[in-house]
Parts: structure tokens; C-alpha cells; sequence
């Protein structure tokens, strides 16, 4: 009878056995994002808007919507103040990805008020990499026109304070991957230096207009590859 208890038993034991390891094969795991989320930071008098042509791209390219975050600003207010704001919508963008990181691609004055939250707002933990197109990294002649009018515009006045110290010591702090992506036919952003930044890959693009920069397929192809 003990035997037979024994004999049962086992038969018992190994059926539960074989029964979990069926689950743990055949339940569903959990998968995590395919890409760093990006975060689009539009330039001035811009909104998210102008991301839409790229936000397309992402997608055809196999980002999902989840993963492109085009977000809006008041860009006439201090590049200080949106830099808070952007450092809430990474924040938010990676609750509700459950990302650790993600990606920041600028364009214009977008590249002031990011880079601003990757030196001064703790930044540098939450971003893989970041791509600046068409930024005004060093200012710009131009923005003299707009700087009687926007705090904004006159920050980014070549040789402005706050532009001078942005770029005081290190131009691309901390582990983030630096890239920028510059015109030689960028009437806003003069000179064309400006765009460049120490430390950064630094990628000249050819003859394509300020306001083009974002739309291009062939810069969003270099960009695509950079932040993946």
C-alpha cells in the first residue's frame, strides 16, 4: 500500500512538474521598447508641427507612436524656462515607456534650451543621445532682429550671457552621444560654425535651407542611423 502511495506520488509530482514548464515556455514575457523613445524639440516660432514629416519617417521606419514624442512650447519665453519644461516631458516620456533613457533630437533654438537641461538640470542621466539640426549652438547674427521683442531671441545673439555660458567649458557633457547636423546654406545660422560643437561627430549636410533641415529625408536617414 506504502508502495502504491509512493507510485502515485511521483506520478503526481512529475505531472505537476511537466505542467510548469509548460507555462513557463508557453506564457508571454514581457518585451522592452525596440528603440529609446525620442523627444522632438522644435525651434522658434515653431511648434511640434514642424516634426510631423520626420515623426512619419520614424514610424515607416518602425518606431511606434509611443516612441515619438513631438512636444509644443511658448518659444518666446527664456530657453531656462523651457529647459524645465523639458526636463517634465522626459520625465513623463519615460513613465509612461518605462524607458531609462531616451533620445533628443532639436532643431534651431530647440538645441539652446536642450542643451541647457543636459548641462544644468541633471539632464545628462536620462539621454542617450542627442542630435542638434540646424542649431544655433553659439547664437546667431540674426537673432539681433528679434532680441528687442523675445527673451528667447536674445539669449541666443551670438556672444550673448547666455549663450557664453552655455558653451563655458565642456560643449558636450557627461556619457550622452553628440551629434550635429549643419547647412552651408543656413541663413539662419550665421556663421555657419555655430552649429558645430566641440566634442560632437559634426556633419555637414550640403546646401539645405534653415526651415528644411527637419523636413530633408537624406538628414533624416544620417539621423536615424546616429540614434540607433
Amino acid at each position: 500500500m506504502q508502495r502504491r502511495k509512493r507510485r502515485i506520488a511521483a506520478v503526481l509530482s512529475a505531472a505537476a512538474t511537466s505542467l510548469l514548464l509548460s507555462l513557463s515556455v508557453s506564457a508571454p514575457t514581457a518585451h522592452a521598447a525596440a528603440h529609446d523613445p525620442i523627444v522632438f524639440v522644435h525651434g522658434i516660432s515653431s511648434s511640434s508641427s514642424s516634426w510631423d514629416d520626420w515623426v512619419a519617417y520614424f514610424k515607416a521606419d518602425g518606431y511606434t507612436a509611443a516612441e515619438l514624442d513631438a512636444w509644443t512650447y511658448s518659444w518666446s519665453q527664456s530657453n531656462a524656462t523651457t529647459a524645465a519644461q523639458l526636463a517634465t516631458e522626459i520625465k513623463n516620456v519615460r513613465a509612461r515607456t518605462g524607458a531609462s533613457k531616451v533620445d533628443v533630437v532639436v532643431h534651431s533654438m530647440g538645441a539652446l534650451s536642450s542643451r541647457y537641461y543636459l548641462k544644468n538640470l541633471g539632464g545628462t542621466a536620462f539621454v542617450d543621445d542627442f542630435v542638434s539640426v540646424a542649431g544655433t549652438n553659439h547664437g546667431t547674427s540674426v537673432a539681433s532682429l528679434c532680441s528687442w521683442l523675445y527673451r528667447s531671441c536674445a539669449e541666443m545673439v551670438t556672444g550673448s550671457s547666455f549663450v557664453t555660458a552655455l558653451n563655458s567649458g565642456d560643449e558636450t557633457p557627461g556619457g550622452v552621444n553628440y551629434a550635429t547636423y549643419w547647412s552651408n546654406c543656413d541663413a539662419a545660422v550665421d556663421p555657419d560654425s555655430s552649429a558645430l560643437l566641440s566634442g560632437a561627430t559634426n556633419v555637414g549636410v550640403g546646401c539645405i535651407s534653415h526651415d528644411d533641415m527637419n523636413n530633408d529625408h537624406g538628414v533624416y536617414a544620417q539621423v536615424r542611423a546616429f540614434v540607433e
